[in-house]
């Protein structure tokens, strides 16, 4: 996403908003083993709420992953 950073004297300058990604590892017990993700915040409220097997599947079946 693209917006204006906006300095007190109300200069307008072109800034990026990055979306807030980490780097985390994850056991997934069905497997018995440990996988690394690049996931959202929000990504990551979704796998501690429905569950990471769960959530693999639909981001496959969405095309947001290819192999994990």
């Amino acid at each position: 996403m693209v917006g204006n950073h906006v300095s007190h004297s109300n200069r307008r300058v072109k800034r990026r908003f990055y979306p807030n990604l980490f780097t985390k590892k994850f056991y997934l017990v069905e497997e018995d083993r440990w996988v690394t993700l690049k996931v959202s915040a929000a990504g990551i409220r979704n796998i501690n709420k429905k569950g990471l097997a769960t959530c693999l599947k639909e981001a496959k079946e969405k095309g947001y992953l290819k192999n994990y």
